[in-house]
């Protein structure tokens, strides 16, 4: 039986490729290979774009009602098939079914704020600024836009691109994910089912040189990318050098603080989901506990806590932690956690060779924990991507914000105590751009923007909220003096000023 082939979507039609090159889409709990990819051609991105450049001609004037009324339609139908997309996303990512359902949950928070865009496009006008002349700023779309998404969510990432981009005035140029795009294809199919004329929403699927291919097209105007700080700093450079404007959220490396007077029971559970949830394969993963002062005392019960989790295909609803994405991320998870062993960190759990019975085939690494992590280490320089927790201890809280401080990276950051007061320190000086209290993993709700900073963030913008309608257009003012018939000057101006 010949594998499925996943199409391009061009112009509001499934495109098969002409491309000679094609990928596998692997099953990562069983390595079944499910389907197969193409790394589209340069002239399948340049139709793409001429159908977006086209479609930006109507599309920019269609009325803000008309637009809200979509996303209204939208953000239904990505309710009603939030099954479908779940199990789309656990076949080829291989997170579990919850996880899933929770991905396309959070990405259906920002569909619901771009209906809200006729009362987020608004521009401010002041009347008689100067003698009979008013001021006022038009919030334009900049034209034809692109987004390149990472593996780890299939929807939501593409949730934090397009929906505001085209709510906005935009069309868009949306390349997801090589190795599991079949739920970024679908979600991009409901949004044109949802009344997106055809060449507003494209999808082009490929590798290196289709990234570049957008970085370098003309007729691109802005680019958003999540994903590696490898290829987040590539990315942002390369557009930018084109003169487009770019955001690129990238590499992270989350810290846990947990002071001695926090909710035991509360922060253990937190902290083993936050570490190893979607087996830690999230750029807001917790991969790093700080203990303070007593709490070191709590690390045998998180270590029996975390043998105590369930690994599993994510089919599997019991399951608390499915497969690593590919063979190869599994080895290089494995890799790290030795170099961890060799640089002196104590091995508290080792989730190498993890066997699963039901699924003996898939990626799986276990639930592993590191004692004794400092900052040389390279378990704790580099992002992992992996259901690795290293943890470190602190005396006090002004020990651990300045060892999370020292951290190049800037995501996210987590406090658990129930110390209003060391709370309130620690917003005011750690130096993170996403904070949660009591909170694991602060990805703020979608009328919030994204706020990762340092490292982890190149560009003023962030996705999400009121940064993401500023990234997505333009301010365009306009100064006007309508005088009455008959009425015209007094004279000749020839000065600067207004009157």
């Amino acid at each position: 039986m010949s594998l499925p082939t996943i199409p391009l979507l061009i112009d509001g039609k499934r495109v098969e490729s002409k491309t000679s090159q094609w990928r596998d889409v692997v099953n990562p709990a069983t390595q079944e290979v499910v389907a197969r990819v193409p790394f589209a051609t340069a002239d399948e991105l340049d139709a793409a774009v001429a159908s977006a450049k086209a479609a930006y001609k109507s599309w920019r004037n269609t009325s803000q009602a008309n637009r809200m009324r979509v996303m209204l339609r939208f953000q239904q139908l990505l309710r009603d098939h939030t099954g479908e997309l779940a199990e789309l996303i656990t076949r080829e990512h291989g997170k579990t079914l919850p996880d899933a359902e929770g991905e396309v949950g959070r990405g259906l928070e920002v569909v619901e704020h771009a209906c809200s865009i006729a009362s987020l496009q608004l521009g401010e006008y002041a009347q008689n600024a100067a003698g009979g002349v008013d001021v006022y700023t038009l919030i334009e779309p900049l034209g034809v836009c692109a987004g390149i998404t990472a593996f780890n969510f299939p929807v939501m990432l593409p949730c934090f691109m397009f929906p505001l981009a085209v709510a906005t005035g935009n069309t868009f140029v949306l390349k997801p994910s090589e190795q599991d795009p079949s739920a970024s294809l679908r979600l991009a199919e409901l949004a044109l089912e949802a009344g997106l004329p055809p060449g507003v929403l494209n999808v082009v699927h490929g590798g290196p040189d289709i990234a570049n291919g957008i970085c370098d097209h003309p007729d691109i105007k802005a680019v958003s990318f999540i994903g590696s700080t490898h290829v987040g700093t590539h990315i942002y450079r390369r557009a930018s050098e084109a003169g487009k404007r770019c955001q690129a959220m990238m590499g992270a490396k989350n810290h846990c603080v947990i002071l001695p007077d926090a909710d035991r029971e509360q922060a253990i559970n937190h902290l083993l989901g936050a570490a190893f949830g979607a087996a830690g394969q999230r750029c807001m993963a917790t991969s790093v506990a700080v203990l303070v002062g007593e709490a070191r005392e709590w690390v045998p019960e998180l270590v029996e806590r975390a043998r105590a989790l369930k690994v599993g295909p994510g089919s599997d609803r019991k399951a608390d932690v499915g497969p690593l994405v590919s063979k190869q991320a599994r080895a290089r998870v494995e890799k790290l956690i030795g170099a961890g062993v060799e640089e002196g960190a104590k091995l508290l759990l080792d989730g190498r060779g993890h066997a699963v019975k039901e699924a003996p085939d898939g990626n799986f690494v276990g639930p592993t924990i590191f004692d004794g992590v400092t900052a040389e280490m390279s378990i704790y320089r580099d992002e992992i991507f992996g259901p690795v927790l290293c943890m470190a201890g602190a005396e006090t809280l002004d020990e651990a914000i300045a060892f999370v401080n020292a951290n190049p990276n800037g995501n996210g950051v987590a406090l658990f105590t129930q110390d209003g007061g060391a709370a309130r320190q620690f917003q005011n000086e750690i130096d993170v751009g996403q904070v949660g209290i009591n909170l694991p993993i602060p990805v703020p709700v979608a009328w919030f923007s994204f706020t990762g900073s340092r490292a982890s963030k190149l560009g003023d913008l962030g996705p999400n909220g009121k940064q993401a309608i500023l990234f997505w257009t333009q301010t365009k003012t306009v100064t006007a003096r309508w005088q009455a018939r008959g009425t015209g000057p007094a004279g000749v101006n020839t000065t600067i000023t207004l009157k």
